[in-house]
């Protein structure tokens, strides 16, 4: 399902009295060794917010030869290289989003945009932003 569309359903049901759903408004969770869901397939233009569900501290930092050429490069702690990100984490655990923190990208450039995070890689926390037109 769509962030769109399940927006649209939250609020009904929300309207409808049901709170259930809670305040799942994210796109992709982080659970204690994965991105949920792995894959997520969005338009050009369109952000999209990463929240920590888990109860490890993770990060989002964009694989520099996995993201379209043209495309920005995304991390949190606002890195500027796949190599910064990981040097500023093996230096001091920078760039780490707690649990119940985001992080958001909005992407402008169409293609597959693999991500990682970096503590939990060895493990396979890889993930993936399809980007159509």
């Amino acid at each position: 399902m769509d962030r769109r569309a399940f927006l649209a359903t939250a609020g009904a049901f929300a309207a409808a009295g049901c709170t259930a759903l809670g305040s799942d408004d994210y796109d992709v969770g982080m659970s204690a060794h994965e991105f949920l869901p792995e894959e997520y397939t969005i338009e050009v233009g369109e952000t999209v917010v990463w929240e920590n569900t888990g109860s490890r501290g993770h990060t989002v930092t964009a694989y520099d030869g996995g993201i379209p050429e043209a495309a920005e490069f995304f991390a949190t702690g606002g890195y500027e290289s796949e190599r910064e990100a990981r040097d500023a984490w093996e230096d001091d655990g920078a760039g780490l989003i707690s649990t119940g923190e985001r992080f958001e990208h909005t992407f402008e450039v169409p293609g597959t945009h693999a991500y990682v995070c970096i503590p939990h890689e060895v493990g396979g926390m890889v993930g993936a932003i399809l980007v159509e037109e």
